[in-house]
């Protein structure tokens, strides 16, 4: 009897070095802060509340909390340089939400309406773009080229 409780706490210490935890987390030693890069956009001449403008970006964040599940959190700020307001909108989550990992990839953000907001025969304008992940920090800013607004 001695021996049998002798080996099954043998067992019991080498299987919890073994398996010290049943839940996996993978911890980065990344910057958490995202960080953005402007790739390309879909058109630099765009018609007034008729073509949409995709922007292309590339992302990275070694935690990998850029993202929400609910779509009630904005966490891509976009602002027309005419305008003194952004707009914000949704992003979904780009990683499992809870683990911390190190993610990147690109991403498309469309962004549509875009009007002239006087009577001339064209405008321009750029914008200026950044995201903010779940432990609320933004990303740097980027700036698109110059695009051509036309009625």
């Amino acid at each position: 009897m001695k021996y049998k409780i002798y080996n099954i706490l043998h067992i019991a210490i080498f299987m919890a070095l073994l398996f010290p935890s049943c839940k996996e987390e993978i911890v980065s030693d990344e910057n958490p802060v995202p960080n953005i890069q402007f790739i390309s956009i879909s058109s630099t001449k765009l018609k007034q509340f008729t073509d949409s403008l995709v922007v292309t970006l590339k992302y990275k964040d070694g935690d990998g909390d850029l993202g929400d599940v609910s779509a009630d959190t904005l966490s891509i700020y976009v602002r027309d340089s005419r305008l003194s307001k952004p707009d914000y909108y949704h992003l979904f989550p780009l990683s499992p939400i809870n683990n911390k990992l190190s993610i990147d990839g690109l991403l498309n953000i469309k962004i549509k309406n875009i009007f002239l907001l006087s009577t001339s025969p064209s405008e321009t304008t750029k914008f200026e773009i950044k995201l903010k992940d779940r432990a609320k920090n933004w990303s740097n800013t980027i700036f698109t080229p110059n695009i051509e607004i036309i009625p």
